[in-house]
């Protein structure tokens, strides 16, 4: 039985849950929105969301434009996907007995979602880095990729808990087979 304090708490996280994909799923959107306003009505970026103009990488090299462009818009999309994984666990599971097969498999793939969301940065940072040598500018991009360190970690200490979880599960099953 849970505490009215600990549901009320759990309610409160949902809603930041909620919350925080809304966000994200904003921020994937205007991002892609802005990608085509910059391929086709790029005079009209500036007045966008977050003013990423990249106008002058498009003109430079396409190719090099459509690379920060595709890890920019998949970083957002996989962010989004992890905040949606998280509010269905939060949905579907039961507090009363948290230990089963399901919530064990969504804490794996939100460590898998945590840990590609920070080798993806981490690659993306390494790759704009490199793109000052050749002259772009890249400063503006950092915002996208500056917490890769710590979803790397994140990402980690999720699949800790994941492993501990599907132990749980697996002792909880041979108890009930017991009794």
């Amino acid at each position: 039985m849970m505490s009215t304090t600990n549901n009320f708490v759990f309610t409160a996280l949902l809603i930041v849950a909620w919350i925080i994909f809304v966000g994200l799923g904003i921020e994937a959107g205007g991002l892609l929105v802005n990608f085509f306003f910059s391929i086709y009505k790029p005079e009209f970026v500036q007045n966008l969301y977050q003013k990423l103009d990249l106008t002058a990488m498009y003109q430079g090299s396409r190719l090099v434009f459509f690379s920060v462009y595709s890890l920019i818009l998949s970083l957002a999309i996989l962010k989004a996907c992890l905040f949606y994984v998280v509010i269905m666990l939060m949905h579907k599971m039961d507090l009363a007995k948290p230990f089963d097969d399901y919530v064990a498999r969504q804490i794996l793939l939100m460590s898998y979602f945590t840990l590609s969301i920070g080798l993806l940065s981490h690659i993306a940072r390494q790759f704009s880095k490199n793109l000052m040598h050749y002259g772009f500018n890249t400063d503006n991009l950092n915002q996208f990729w500056d917490d890769s360190q710590a979803f790397i970690l994140m990402g980690a200490v999720i699949y800790i808990i994941a492993t501990i979880f599907k132990k749980g599960v697996e002792l909880q099953n041979e108890n009930e087979l017991t009794v």
